[in-house]
């Protein structure tokens, strides 16, 4: 017999005696491991989050005369906390992000925000060039760096709208 032909039987041969685990010492591990898997209907999101988001609601503060959510929208996921580096007891700007799940096509959910936002000084400015998937992107801006961005997906008649930016809340 080669010598290399030798040494893979002798190392085969070598994981098969009896002080090992056998297969039925392994059988439970797996079994185990199936269980605590996440099960399709368990949400991946932390139903708690952390003090400046909010599953499925608004967090305290969230301005919701400018970025009001429509009727039959879900609220996904939403944010609202101070922008890196800004001072809390100054008013500085916020960071915040809207995530939410409508029946209603796409410019109707960017209408919806529209106009309250127009109304509160905000200038809209839609992009030159298409975005590749993305229904009825946008953005808005204001004075002293304040900017929303404004995107949407469209997939089988339900859009999820996305607003993302940073807001001077004014204390």
């Amino acid at each position: 017999m080669a010598p290399g032909l030798l040494l893979a039987a002798v190392v085969a041969l070598g994981g098969c005696t009896a002080s090992g685990p056998s297969a039925q010492d392994a059988t439970p591990a797996v079994a185990s491991a199936k269980a605590s898997a996440p099960q399709p209907t368990e949400t991946l999101l932390e139903v708690d989050g952390d003090e400046h988001s909010a599953v499925g609601s608004l967090p305290e503060g969230f301005p919701s005369d400018l970025l009001p959510v429509p009727e039959d929208a879900e609220i996904l996921v939403s944010t609202l906390q101070p922008a890196e580096g800004a001072e809390p007891s100054t008013l500085s700007l916020t960071t915040l992000s809207l995530n939410l799940r409508s029946t209603l096509d796409a410019a109707a959910l960017v209408e919806s925000l529209r106009e309250p936002l127009l109304a509160g000084g905000f200038a809209e400015a839609t992009p030159t060039q298409a975005q590749p998937g993305l229904a009825a992107p946008t953005t808005f801006t204001r004075g002293g760096g304040e900017m929303l961005v404004v995107g949407g997906l469209d997939r089988d008649g339900v859009r999820t709208l996305t607003v993302g930016g940073r807001l001077s809340l004014g204390g």
